[in-house]
């Protein structure tokens, strides 16, 4: 079974992401962290198929986790999706030159979650 590690600072968020995510039907098993670093340590302790990023986050920001990821040989293909509320073009356009998969602005809707899973496989 695939493992998608869910990183927001707010649990709600985490569960509407998980939610949605479930409803997809997409068998998965669900970490969570509640800031950048947090999930750093979930990363390196086991295997992860999908990141679900947030970007405003205490500790370590969703970017800086997306940059300090991406510096490491090991994670350079692992699919991260920023799931976040930045909607400004230039936040997008930092993401994806920073390594993102993908982008996905809240609220999630499940067609929105579904066009970006679908592209990524997990």
């Amino acid at each position: 079974m695939k493992t998608v590690l869910v990183v927001d600072d707010s649990r709600i968020m985490r569960n509407i992401v998980k939610a949605t995510f479930s409803q997809l039907r997409i068998p998965c098993q669900f970490l969570e962290a509640g800031n950048g670093k947090d999930a750093l340590k979930e990363l390196q302790s086991q295997e992860i198929h999908l990141v679900l990023l947030d970007w405003n986050m205490p500790e370590l920001s969703g970017i800086n986790f997306l940059k300090t990821v991406r510096a490491m040989e090991q994670y350079k293909k692992l699919p991260i999706i920023m799931v976040t509320s930045e909607a400004a073009k230039y936040n997008v356009i930092e993401a994806l030159k920073n390594g993102a998969t993908d982008y996905i602005i809240k609220p999630v809707n499940e067609k929105m979650f579904f066009e970006k899973l679908s592209k990524v496989t997990i």
